[in-house]
């Protein structure tokens, strides 16, 4: 495999993640991710990433740090297993868990329909207890277990325990899409993003209220960033001023 590797282009290797790897990030924003990992390289820091999930994106942000020798990828997810879900009055779905005595609540104000939650038992919990199974077989079969850092639990767990001297060059968020999980997540990031750094989110701008008024109105108005614009058909970035 890291023979392959070696000379396997980018697009390829996107191509053949998305085939192997359970998500939703399409090979547009994949190959935007993996771009923008490469041009923060002359930025000291590491690349973090909310919302792991079974480590589509995460494998591409690996191979991008991989390739410019520079820093590692933090990969945070609380990773719930197929218990911790629940079907809601309306049908849909949301989970709720216990990690290191902290409650962690996911899609509870925009829950999951019941169509790609059903893909999701189909795909991942029919098969596996957990899409941390299907992540560290990822990690492992991709080399990159020595360049991904895995942390399970919340961006603010990572906070809390994270070294002061933490520093990023690029955060993609794609976790919990409720307004006050997505303001959180951007909070946390901001404490280790290095000026000139980029914050990207998923599902930008599409039918994710809670992701899109965060967006307007704790990075497009807070002065903070400038050159936000969306990259592709559902992933918005941004460059941190400080």
């Amino acid at each position: 495999m890291t023979e392959m590797l070696r000379t396997e282009s980018a697009t390829s290797m996107i191509d053949r993640i998305v085939e192997a790897v359970p998500g939703w990030s399409p090979a547009d924003e994949l190959l935007a991710l993996y771009t923008m990992a490469l041009a923060t390289a002359h930025i000291t820091g590491d690349v973090l990433e909310i919302g792991s999930w079974c480590g589509r994106s995460t494998a591409v942000l690996g191979h991008a740090v991989r390739v410019t020798g520079r820093g590692n990828v933090h990969a945070i997810d609380p990773f719930p297993t197929g218990k911790d879900w629940y079907t809601n009055p309306d049908g849909s779905h949301s989970f709720s868990m216990e990690l290191e005595g902290i409650s962690i609540g996911g899609y509870q104000d925009q829950t999951v329909w019941d169509e790609p939650f059903q893909d999701v038992k189909k795909t991942v919990y029919n098969q596996h207890e957990s899409p941390y199974d299907i992540f560290k077989t990822v990690m492992s079969s991709e080399g990159l277990s020595d360049v991904v850092k895995t942390h399970r639990g919340t961006s603010s767990m990572f906070a809390s325990k994270a070294p002061d001297d933490t520093k990023v060059r690029m955060a993609f968020i794609d976790g919990d899409h409720s307004y006050e999980s997505v303001c959180n997540d951007i909070a946390n990031v901001e404490k280790y993003l290095q000026i000139g750094g980029w914050i990207a989110f998923d599902d930008a701008f599409t039918v994710y209220e809670g992701v899109n008024a965060a967006i307007v109105d704790k990075v497009m108005s807070s002065g903070r960033y400038e050159s936000g614009q969306q990259i592709c058909r559902k992933m918005f970035a941004a460059k941190f001023l400080g």
